[in-house]
């Protein structure tokens, strides 16, 4: 994408990476230290939005002449929230738990962009559902993967098929970087802004020259 300031990716998620490289975007990977919240609240969104700013704005602070963004991406079922597994039987254990049933995936992200003053957050949500797993299945699954660092335990990039009935959503928002809505922030907050601005000196310099092709009319001396 052009007519962006240097970007910075808060984040060391090789996914995100991938992902912000598929839009086209150069950006420099500066890792955020911040700690996440994984505690239920009554609207989850609004807690991955409040741990992606978290992670932005320190960046942003120090780089105040870069476009910084952040992310968080939290699996849930009802009011049960389903981090990164530190084990395989955790992970395991929450794949127990998914099996057979429908949720959510939530990735909020933050822009932060002092030099133009932007401060933006949003939040994006994807419906999972899961197929009926055994646990000879689950345990075959996780054979493939590595679930450590990923949240619930399961990757939708990898041997879906084996685990995943249905996607309602964006699939980009579960693998941890909602890009068709990053894509359309990105329009709205820079390149609409720049075409607008452009449209508005346009307009300056048009009734600039209809003044001056008047004024010029005025002043034409007698005789002419």
């Amino acid at each position: 994408m052009e007519n962006l300031p240097p970007v910075i990716l808060a984040s060391t998620s090789p996914r995100r990476s991938e992902l912000l490289s598929s839009m086209e975007i150069e950006f420099e990977i500066v890792p955020s230290h911040a700690e996440e919240v994984m505690e239920a609240c009554d609207f989850i969104p609004d807690l991955c939005e409040a741990n992606a700013k978290k992670k932005a704005m320190p960046i942003a602070e120090l780089h105040p002449e870069c476009l910084v963004i952040a992310a968080d991406t939290i699996v849930y079922l009802e009011d049960e929230l389903f981090g990164k597994p530190t084990h395989i039987d955790e992970a395991s254990h929450m794949l127990a738990k998914l099996e057979g049933r429908t949720h959510q995936v939530s990735t909020g992200v933050s822009l932060i962009y002092h030099n133009d003053e932007i401060n933006k957050t949003f939040s994006v949500i994807t419906n999972v559902t899961f197929l009926p797993l055994s646990k000879e299945q689950i345990d075959e699954y996780l054979a493939g993967i590595d679930p450590l660092d990923k949240a619930g335990g399961y990757a939708i990039q990898q041997d879906k098929d084996k685990i995943i009935k249905r996607v309602s959503g964006s699939v980009s928002n579960v693998i941890g970087l909602p890009v068709e809505r990053l894509k359309e922030e990105l329009n709205h907050l820079f390149i609409e802004k720049i075409e607008e601005q452009w449209g508005a000196w346009r307009l300056v310099l048009n009734l600039s020259a209809e003044f001056m092709s008047k004024l010029s009319l005025a002043i034409r001396p007698i005789g002419d």
